[in-house]
């Protein structure tokens, strides 16, 4: 039940800050959402997408760069703590009440810890497009002490690839969806926009390892 009152919290609160949205509330949202706070980066930035498609007091490029900051600093958050603070207070906090009502437990750290140590540096970047662990990959990177400049060169990169699909399907939506269900619709759907947004991450990746094999392919045969 208590997931579904914070689900309920955040449609209500994204509703509100619907009607007012400007670069501020995207760096907010997705600071909030980049730390340890519950809070999906659909209803977030689809909406600023799909006001600066309507209004054009907003601009798509600001939109992504807000929300890739935001995400940054929510992420340095995460890093910072996990830092400074150590294992035993992180999976102290993953235990606690309060880390529960965040919808964070032991297991979900230590699976982001496993994530990290399997891949390395580059899961934070990775790791910013795969949900359940977009969130807390900077826990581990901060416990593991990576190297703070790479941390956030790979969360800029991978929170900006993830914010500019985000960014476009909400700039489609707006020629498709009706303003006052646009929450509800994106709270609904939420993990079919997570699947596509994979999955269009994966087809990106591929046409440019496609590229890059191609452009080596034709330079041998120069």
């Amino acid at each position: 039940m208590r997931f579904f009152r914070m689900e309920e919290l955040i449609v209500n609160l994204s509703q509100g800050a619907l009607e007012n949205l400007n670069y501020g509330w995207i760096i907010l949202f997705m600071a909030i959402e980049s730390s340890f706070i519950p809070f999906p980066s659909e209803v977030v930035m689809i909406p600023a997408a799909y006001m600066a498609a309507e209004t054009g007091e907003m601009s798509v490029p600001m939109v992504i760069l807000s929300g890739t900051l935001g995400a940054l600093i929510g992420a340095m958050i995460n890093y910072g703590l996990s830092y400074f603070l150590g294992r035993p207070i992180v999976y102290a906090f993953a235990n606690s009440r309060f880390g529960h009502m965040c919808l964070i437990n032991p297991r979900k750290v230590e699976k982001a810890e496993t994530y990290f140590d399997r891949h390395g540096a580059i899961s934070t970047l990775i790791g910013r497009m795969i949900p359940a662990i977009r969130q807390l990959i900077s826990i581990p990177a901060g416990l593991a002490r990576m190297h703070l400049g790479s941390f956030i060169l790979y969360t800029c990169l991978g929170a900006g690839l993830w914010n500019g699909i985000l960014v476009a399907i909400g700039y489609a939506c707006h020629t498709q969806v009706d303003k006052d269900t646009l929450i509800q619709t994106i709270s609904r759907y939420s993990h079919i926009i997570g699947y596509t947004c994979i999955a269009l991450l994966i087809a990106i990746v591929i046409y440019l390892i496609y590229q890059g094999v191609k452009k080596t392919q034709d330079y041998k045969d120069e």
